[in-house]
């Protein structure tokens, strides 16, 4: 019997998806809502599609389990996630014929409240564990996202679920989760993308505990802010949604991008720091297309916000439009045609924003990074203010901001929104590590 099993990772999203090749015949677990890459790999390889899984009810991207049930893949769905969609409902323990392997769907609430865990076994030997968001590589699934009344009866649920159902697992177990870095999905890990049930038995911090308490002081302690369009997506991921949107964009004219705002739409600027900074329209936001692009706009913007663009020549318009539906935002008006030079050539205002390098920034510093990245070490005497509560921060000073992330993207999202209050802010290329290797001075770090 010829296996192969196929990880394709969305780095923005911390995202893999698994295809499970059984002799051509495919099953995808947990893919996002464009599936166009799954679709060309099961065709480059002359496979066929045949089913699709989710191992939960997703909250950082829309499933592609219903655009692959389009296209004639059996979907299989935790029946917890009560989904409105038609669909195969897996309880824990249900089994499934995997052209003649068996998909075992393991109980594992924690992540969320439907979590199931897929063994791969054949004749009754585990091949693979697709553990989702509950273990992951060196961390676990964070138990949050329904909210703080329901976090440590997650976090307990998780701890009981890993226990019971994973941990006794052999050693030699691989383990493919869907989550991994970059996704606000997990509590802070490592890099790597597969695991062993015995690597992370040995070496897991959060499974380094005596008891139940422990674990969940030991797994909630750290867990941070996540983006604000999490909380909505579930109950989006239980409907079918409609047509994704297609390139190319429609083309707005300045006054069609004059009346859109007026009415509410969200203007949104995706090219490069460095070209925002030389010019933009006022009261644009910064949001570089890159592959966190998605996250942030979920976390600064609002689904129900018409989109409009100003890119430039060399904007990848499909990856754009992809990043966008992935995570449900398919309200794009369209983008302003001929970009920041149609509007300058239609006597409109622009913008600029300072740049600075990192080694020549000067305090007052605003650090927008996450908490648990300022405290690993940033600027002495830097201000902590996460980019997602910079717009209605209370600033200590307003004159002479310098804002600065790890690269420069963040910190022009930032200075973007403190635009928008009248606050004129320079943004820092680089970051701590970057300004510490200039001067030669050391960077504070909790201890």
């Amino acid at each position: 019997m010829g296996l192969e099993i196929v990880a394709l990772t969305d780095e923005g999203l911390g995202h893999s998806a698994h295809l499970i090749a059984v002799d051509g015949d495919v099953l995808v677990i947990d893919p996002l809502r464009v599936v166009s890459r799954y679709l060309d790999t099961i065709q480059q390889n002359s496979w066929r599609l045949r089913w699709t899984a989710d191992t939960h009810l997703h909250a950082d991207y829309v499933s592609g389990g219903p655009e692959l049930s389009a296209r004639g893949a059996a979907f299989f769905a935790p029946a917890g996630a009560a989904l409105e969609i038609p669909h195969r409902r897996l309880d824990g323990g249900d089994e499934v014929d995997i052209a003649g392997l068996t998909l075992r769907a393991l109980p594992t609430p924690g992540h969320t409240p439907d979590h199931l865990s897929f063994l791969l076994l054949d004749a009754g030997r585990p091949l693979a564990l697709f553990s989702g968001g509950s273990l992951m590589v060196g961390t676990v699934g964070r138990p949050d996202l329904f909210g703080p009344d329901h976090t440590d009866e997650l976090a307990r649920a998780m701890y009981r679920s890993l226990r019971d159902q994973l941990l006794v697992l052999s050693d030699d177990l691989v383990v493919y989760p869907t989550h991994g870095a970059g996704s606000f999905c997990s509590a802070p890990g490592t890099e790597a993308r597969s695991t062993t049930i015995g690597q992370e038995r040995a070496t897991n911090p959060v499974l380094q505990v005596g008891n139940e308490d422990e674990f969940v002081r030991r797994l909630v302690a750290p867990l941070g802010t996540f983006p604000t369009y999490y909380l909505s997506l579930p109950e989006l991921n239980r409907h079918q949604l409609g047509p994704i949107p297609h390139t190319p964009l429609r083309q707005l004219s300045v006054g069609d991008v004059h009346r859109l705002i007026d009415a509410g739409a969200e203007l949104v600027d995706v090219r490069d720091v460095a070209s925002y900074a030389l010019a933009h329209i006022p009261g644009s936001l910064s949001n570089a297309l890159r592959p966190a692009f998605a996250s942030w706009l979920g976390w600064l913007t609002t689904r129900d916000q018409p989109l409009v663009f100003v890119g430039d020549a060399d904007a990848d318009r499909a990856e754009l439009v992809r990043q966008c539906a992935n995570i449900g935002y398919d309200n794009i008006a369209g983008e302003l045609a001929g970009g920041i030079d149609a509007w300058r050539a239609a006597d409109q205002p622009v913008a600029t924003t300072r740049l600075m390098e990192a080694a020549s920034a000067r305090q007052p510093i605003i650090d927008v990074r996450q908490r648990n990245e300022y405290l690993d070490g940033h600027i002495p005497g830097a201000v902590n203010i996460e980019l997602a509560a910079i717009e209605d921060a209370t600033l200590a000073s307003a004159d002479s901001i310098i804002v600065m992330c790890g690269h420069g993207e963040r910190a022009a999202s930032a200075a973007s929104l403190l635009e928008r209050r009248g606050i004129d802010a320079s943004i820092a290329m680089g970051g701590p590590t970057d300004w510490s290797a200039a001067t030669g001075n050391p960077l504070e770090a909790r201890s």
